[in-house]
């Protein structure tokens, strides 16, 4: 944990905005976004913190950029707060969401808008590996290590892409030994 300052949301509306921007923004992937926004910009969570909640939100059932806004918002507001952060991440966005659906019914066959879309999945898949880039520093305070990351990493690799092995059995297999080899680990230290 650093020892760097961390803000809080100044009140309920500007826990709904910025998180109605944060989904408004991440189309194809909120990862980039959520990370310069919480971390960066807004300073509520710090970049340890924000790799912790992201992980225990990727694990729980549903998007996990939702589980991580009820995270966030319960963190400062209590149980309002989780329902006014969910509310940001679906009220402008599920609207925004239906006129794009109106208009790609409308357009979609166009090449213009089939050329635009291809570019987005693009600059999505570029932020995302731009983000994890800049997540690795938070290995340094991982009590895993660099090389027990990487190995894990190697395997979860080789068992997906190459073995195809279903990722809810990589979850609980590498997941769990993963966990288990960080407790002890920590349980060493102290």
């Amino acid at each position: 944990m650093t020892s760097q300052k961390l803000a809080t949301p100044k009140s309920l509306s500007d826990l709904f905005f910025s998180f109605s921007g944060l989904a408004i923004q991440g189309f194809g992937g909120v990862l980039a976004y959520m990370e310069r926004e919480l971390v960066e910009k807004k300073r509520w969570l710090t970049r340890e913190e924000f790799v912790e909640e992201w992980a225990v939100a990727r694990t729980m059932p549903g998007p996990a950029a939702l589980n991580l806004s009820i995270m966030v918002g319960a963190r400062h507001f209590g149980f309002r707060g989780a329902l006014v952060a969910l509310s940001g991440m679906f009220l402008v966005p599920s609207m925004l969401i239906l006129l794009l659906g109106v208009g790609y019914a409308r357009f979609g066959d166009d090449p213009h808008v089939m050329g635009a879309v291809r570019g987005m999945g693009a600059v999505a898949a570029a932020l995302f590996i731009a983000t994890g880039l800049k997540l690795l520093t938070t290995l340094k305070s991982n009590p895993l290590g660099l090389r027990i990351c990487t190995g894990i990493v190697v395997v979860v690799f080789v068992t997906i892409a190459l073995l195809h092995v279903r990722v809810v059995n990589i979850l609980f297999g590498v997941g769990g030994i993963g966990c288990v080899i960080a407790y002890l680990k920590m349980k060493a230290r102290v």
